[in-house]
């Protein structure tokens, strides 16, 4: 990627700006009291699992990042306006997913609120839904478009290509897989928004949190970079360190370690062995070996090993084990609250 020009630069200002105007705003979130959101019967928890689920509707969907921060946004501004039920609290979140939708997807991505019931498997009519969407378009005062984390993120990394193309992962990396920073980052802001507690800093301040940890680790040089940034987003220090030790503890407990596109090669000589010592009841059979040779892979064993040996490993007993989930992140999450592996052992490639 080629470092923007002046023009650039400024149109980067400029959305800066913009955006720290509408945080200003319209940023709001409720307010929690002995594990309850002040005022109501809504639990913590209870939040967090409808944030969860709100991301899983979001692909359902295959709506956009930005739409499911967007509808989280919505969602935490109106539960801290109003004094909701928690019988009610799936049905608003669906509604702030599909308001958001109408501002930053395409109306043929979309569909009918019809549709979009019918697919979330919720018991609501499309009444209940349209008449929800009244009720929360009132109370927000028709004003929806608020800054999210993953706004921040883009006009953040937008500046660090502008300023600083010295960077080892924004230069290096971004000539090969031009979003490869920013699809870390934004799965990074997806997460810490569902935690109730990084969820009471602004979108700015967690964006700028999670872009200067990777900074961290990436050059010696990365304070100057960080200063930069936080002169620009107008951030308080004392705020900002706080929110990046918080952040910096949150990630690590999720596995954020392990690349999304994690490579793993299936070793059999250890299914004997496997059989024994987990609850999968995999089978003993040998299988085959899966080795990596540069680019390129080949598999030793012949046609029947490999499916054998691949079907034991994926069988139905271990897809409901781990939920039937075949996201990457929500296996690693699942298996960190319950102490234990998503998978059986498997050896990372040779180089």
């Amino acid at each position: 990627m080629k470092n923007p020009g002046p023009a650039e630069n400024e149109r980067l200002v400029a959305l800066l700006e913009d955006a720290l105007t509408r945080e200003q705003r319209l940023w709001k979130v409720p307010v929690f009291k002995d594990g309850h959101i002040q005022g109501t019967d809504i639990t913590l928890f209870q939040v967090h699992d409808v944030i969860l689920w709100l991301g899983e509707m979001c692909k359902l969907f295959n709506f956009c990042q930005e739409t499911l921060a967007l509808g989280v946004c919505v969602l935490n501004r109106l539960l801290a306006t109003v004094k909701a039920q928690p019988k009610y609290l799936k049905c608003i979140a669906l509604t702030s997913l599909i308001l958001s939708a109408k501002i930053t997807e395409e109306d043929e991505v979309i569909g009918s609120v019809k549709d979009l019931v019918a697919q979330s498997g919720c018991n609501f009519s499309t009444a209940e839904i349209l008449r929800m969407e009244r009720i929360m378009l009132d109370k927000l005062n028709w004003d929806l478009y608020a800054a999210t984390p993953i706004d921040f993120v883009y006009i953040f990394h937008g500046m660090l290509i502008s300023g600083h193309p010295h960077l080892p992962s924004v230069g290096a990396h971004t000539q090969k897989r031009p979003c490869l920073q920013v699809a870390l980052w934004t799965r990074q802001v997806q997460h810490c928004m569902a935690c109730h507690q990084l969820s009471q800093f602004k979108g700015s301040t967690l964006a700028l949190a999670i872009i200067t940890l990777e900074l961290e680790r990436l050059t010696p040089d990365w304070f100057s970079v960080f200063t930069d940034l936080l002169k620009r987003a107008q951030i308080q220090s004392t705020e900002f360190i706080h929110c990046k030790e918080m952040v910096d503890e949150y990630l690590s407990s999720l596995e954020f370690s392990v690349p999304a596109n994690a490579v793993y090669i299936f070793d059999s000589t250890n299914m004997t062995k496997l059989q024994d010592e987990t609850p999968w009841g995999l089978s003993s059979r040998p299988g085959p070996r899966l080795t990596m040779s540069g680019k390129a892979s080949r598999w030793e064993g012949e046609t029947d090993e490999f499916y054998d040996g691949f079907g034991c490993l994926y069988n139905e007993v271990l897809a409901l084990e781990v939920g039937g989930d075949s996201d990457t992140v929500s296996v690693f999450q699942e298996a960190h609250q319950k102490n234990a592996s998503p998978c059986p052992p498997l050896h990372p490639p040779i180089s």
